[in-house]
């Protein structure tokens, strides 16, 4: 039986008649027009990503001169720390003002983000432009999946947030792909990021027909007879980070993630040119890896509704790690896109089931709140990846710096094997 309420009948953190004036429901199937907007809504945040994670690194190099690879680098060390910081406040945010006021603040921030990459006349003009990434990052996808887990309740969040984080690496692979083609025929810039404008004006627009969510939140607050008021912002972050064992394997294992990912984005694209990739191939080499990440969590995610987290998150890690392992030995075409598909395929089990953990252990009231502190640290994974990568690069060679990486993240996997419960147990069903 569908569990419904009318739209005013619950008030949540001081909003008053929450909803569009009709009974709220749980569940994917009865939310799907507004969860199918979401989806594509996502889609076009992470093309905006995407539009950077193939030329970047080349436009460094050829246009700034940038021959250390940790000042080459430093683009994703601003964009992470931007985005794990608007990340955590994000998550307050969203119950005080609204999901949607957010998400549409988000694209605002993310206008400029385009035209400055195509005529930025200096390198500091490119570390800007990924202040302002970073934070539209941060608003905008951490609204989208805050908006899913309220619209879908327990029993389907696996799989909501394989649908979410598929449509988001799907179109980063995509724009990966399509600005190193566009490169490789017209040049580093401007060209390839007029795709930018698009995304943006098109997710702008998309956005404002999504529905505030905060109703549903309450909802299952409600069912769940939760009278308590939202814990501290202190008791939130602490009992994320490190008192709760559940919550805290989550956060290490989202920042080793994202710390293997900056190193990704920063380093495959100089190692593949080193070893005599052309631009065009750079393009589809570095489409692979969020390509694979992002058709698996479709069954990734849906897979840990059935079969629990644990296992999936410390498995996905020693995948992943397995999949650097190969990138740093090879030498060819074909080693280099084995290696990048089995990253991947390692990213598409943590990454969904990472975001449902955290659902299943939060209780809705704090569970944005949670989301904001969890993603904070999973994207500090980016600037500490991107640091690391460089500094070891510097001093060890490319090929010792993704050896460091991908010992981080063995090492990662087995503290969320020795210290993780199945968190799917504790799901509010």
């Amino acid at each position: 039986m569908t569990t419904l309420v009318a739209a005013g009948d619950s008030q949540l953190l001081g909003t008053p008649k929450l909803g569009e004036g009709g009974p709220i429901r749980l569940g994917l199937r009865e939310n799907l027009g507004q969860f199918a907007l979401l989806v594509v809504v996502n889609a076009f945040v992470g093309a905006m990503v995407g539009m950077e994670r193939s030329i970047l690194p080349a436009i460094a190099a050829e246009d700034f001169g940038l021959a250390a690879r940790t000042a080459a680098l430093s683009f994703i060390v601003v964009f992470g720390i931007t985005k794990a910081f608007t990340n955590y406040f994000a998550g307050r945010f969203a119950n005080r003002f609204g999901r949607k006021r957010l998400l549409i603040a988000g694209w605002l921030v993310a206008a400029p983000v385009p035209f400055m990459l195509m005529w930025a006349p200096t390198w500091n003009w490119v570390l800007f432009a990924n202040a302002l990434l970073g934070t539209s990052q941060g608003l905008t996808w951490s609204t989208t999946v805050i908006m899913k887990i309220d619209l879908v309740g327990p029993a389907r969040r696996g799989l909501a947030m394989g649908l979410n984080e598929f449509a988001g690496y799907m179109a980063v692979a995509a724009a990966a792909f399509a600005t190193g083609w566009i490169a490789a025929e017209t040049g580093l810039r401007p060209v390839p990021f007029y795709l930018g404008v698009f995304f943006v004006v098109a997710g702008l627009a998309l956005s404002l027909l999504v529905r505030d969510t905060t109703a549903h939140a309450v909802l299952e607050s409600n069912l769940h007879e939760v009278t308590d008021s939202e814990p501290a912002a202190g008791d939130v972050f602490w009992r994320t980070t490190l008192r709760d064992r559940n919550l805290s394997s989550v956060t290490q294992a989202g920042l080793v993630n994202n710390l293997n990912d900056g190193m990704a984005w920063g380093l495959f694209p100089i190692v593949f040119a080193v070893a005599g990739m052309n631009l065009a191939q750079i393009g589809v080499l570095a489409a692979i890896y969020p390509a694979i990440w992002g058709v698996g969590q479709i069954a990734t995610g849906a897979l840990s509704d059935r079969v629990g987290r644990k296992w999936l998150i410390a498995a996905g890690m020693w995948t992943q790690s397995v999949g650097i392992y190969i990138v740093s030995v090879s030498g060819s075409f074909t080693g280099f896109g084995a290696g990048a598909a089995l990253l991947g395929v390692g990213t598409a089990m943590v990454y969904p089931t990472l975001l449902a953990a955290i659902g299943d252990v939060a209780m809705p009231l704090w569970r944005a709140s949670a989301i904001g502190v969890y993603r904070l640290w999973r994207d500090l994974g980016y600037a500490i990846g991107a640091l690391l990568a460089g500094v070891c690069a510097d001093l060890f060679g490319l090929t010792g710096a993704m050896w460091v990486v991908a010992a981080l993240t063995f090492i990662s996997g087995v503290s969320a094997a020795a210290r993780m419960s199945d968190t799917r147990s504790q799901a509010k069903m």
